[in-house]
């Protein structure tokens, strides 16, 4: 049957009741590191999972769990314990009747193993738990090159960013369907709004985002299975397909840890105004997936389902360097902060006696670099200024203009979006917005290592994004509670 639609307020004096059966005697003890948690389980309303997921449900059949309770429930196991698997969570529940209270269950009436991962299928809405098919023909093992630290690893095709701009330019979005659209529509509704609204997101006229890829471990080696019966008739190379058990994944290198890995790239899209680097949208992508390629790719699917505000600058790390990364961000009006790749150390040569240099600097006749002096908004150009002329009188001894306010010259972005940005790499105004593109690897340190990402064994394509999803909703929660915290004072309304 469907199940029925229990209020916050409900919830609420649910848990006044229990903490106030259970805790007020000398038995059981609430300690004071047990408040934060409260409080984060307590002005987090889930109320509306209910009718989120009411469709999935039957009209006939015994009464289901609570919705919201059991995303709650999910919620605090990753603020609580998220290293343990859902079994030993279970165990948890019984064993600590906070746990089961907060969840929104009566202390030893505890939903099972089973009931969690029907819960979890409900939420995915797809009937496949990953996006290819299990069987898949035999993967040809290749000599792995170990690269240097630090260095990424190099798209299999040199050209294919190019060419997923150039289709996306020409076709436009195909606007299909997702696998994690479903819990992307929920985050962003009851977690991104509450974070607009309380200021914690930015500007959001103006939204600056960042977006960088990192490496999700799943497992040390890939799984698969035969499905012929070659090896019992003694043949020992075979082509036959195998069945995979993750196959999603494959392996990919991983820079940071010097080694490769199997599993996913996860890349992130976090705002990057955020004074506590909340995340906005993920997308999970094959190990072997370069930066450049991923970014492609999460960029077209978070513009066309962001409905919160408009991004205006998108901040990336260096191996986003190319220039077909630049026309896509032009086409969709937003502003690249993108650090160069340094692909030569020549300068570029003009039609005149100026150069430019590898960093989109004008390098005037003796070998100085100009000093930006504003950008034309309505001619699309940069304005540089002669460096011994910027102050009261020209200090050149070789002056190549005979004008006191010195030699000009203006780059045109149209000419080069890489070289020549809105913003000058060389201007205070670009460092400091390029400062934050940093908050990316804060948000995606706090999955990893403070909420232990990597820790879920899981199999599915599924599982991974509800983990994910539901990590970055902890995220936002904990950015709330630092908010509100100095406002709330839970023991007095509970225990009073």
């Amino acid at each position: 049957m469907k199940p029925i639609l229990i209020t916050h307020e409900s919830y609420q004096n649910f848990v006044i009741e229990q903490l106030q059966k259970h805790y007020s005697g000398d038995i059981l003890t609430i300690v004071s590191t047990d408040w934060p948690v409260i409080s984060k389980l307590w002005i987090t309303d889930l109320s509306y999972a209910t009718t989120w997921l009411s469709n999935t449900y039957s009209l006939k059949g015994p009464a289901p769990r609570d919705p919201a309770s059991m995303l709650r429930s999910y919620l605090l196991f990753l603020l609580t314990n998220p290293t343990i698997g859902i079994t030993k969570w279970v165990d948890e529940l019984y064993r600590v009747p906070l746990y089961a209270i907060l969840c929104g269950f009566e202390p030893g009436d505890i939903p099972g193993v089973g009931t969690f991962y029907d819960f979890f299928r409900r939420l995915w809405g797809q009937e496949k738990d990953n996006i290819k098919p299990k069987i898949q023909r035999k993967r040809k093992k290749r000599k792995k090159k170990k690269l240097k630290k630090g260095e990424k690893q190099a798209p299999k095709d040199p050209g294919i960013v190019e060419k997923l701009v150039n289709r996306f330019l020409r076709y436009g979005s195909n606007n299909r369907l997702l696998p994690g659209d479903r819990l992307f529509d929920f985050f962003q509704s009851h977690f991104l709004t509450v974070s607009a609204i309380l200021g914690l997101l930015g500007d959001l006229k103006s939204l600056g985002v960042a977006g960088d890829g990192t490496p999700l471990e799943t497992s040390r080696y890939p799984r698969s299975k035969s499905t012929c019966n070659c090896s019992a008739q003694g043949i020992t190379k075979c082509n036959h397909p195998r069945l995979y058990s993750q196959p999603d994944c494959n392996s990919g290198w991983d820079s940071s840890r010097e080694r490769y890995f199997n599993g996913y790239h996860l890349y992130m899209i976090s705002a990057s105004d955020s004074p506590y680097d909340l995340p906005l949208y993920p997308r999970l992508q094959p190990a072997s997936r370069h930066d450049a390629v991923s970014f492609v790719a999460s960029s077209i699917e978070f513009l066309e389902r962001f409905s919160l505000g408009t991004v205006d600058k998108m901040l990336l790390d260096a191996a986003h360097d190319a220039e077909a990364i630049y026309e896509l961000l032009h086409h969709q009006n937003i502003e690249p902060f993108i650090d160069l790749n340094p692909r030569t150390k020549k300068n570029y040569s003009t039609r005149c006696d100026i150069q430019i240099s590898p960093e989109g600097i004008p390098i005037c006749p003796i070998g100085k670099k100009m000093k930006s002096n504003g950008y034309d908004a309505s001619q699309n150009r940069q304005k540089w200024r002669c460096p011994l002329a910027c102050g009261t009188k020209n200090t050149c001894k070789s002056p190549c203009s005979t004008a006191k306010y010195g030699r000009t010259f203006h780059t045109f972005s149209k000419d080069n979006l890489r070289l020549f940005p809105k913003t000058p790499r060389s201007s205070d105004t670009w460092t400091l917005t390029y400062k934050r593109r940093t908050s990316i690897e804060r948000s995606n340190k706090r999955e990893k290592v403070d909420y232990h990402l990597e820790a879920g064994r899981h199999r599915s394509t599924k599982m991974w994004y509800i983990r994910v999803y539901c990590i970055m909703m902890c995220q936002h929660i904990d950015a709330w509670y630092s908010e509100l915290r100095e406002t709330l004072n839970l023991s007095e309304i509970i225990f009073n």
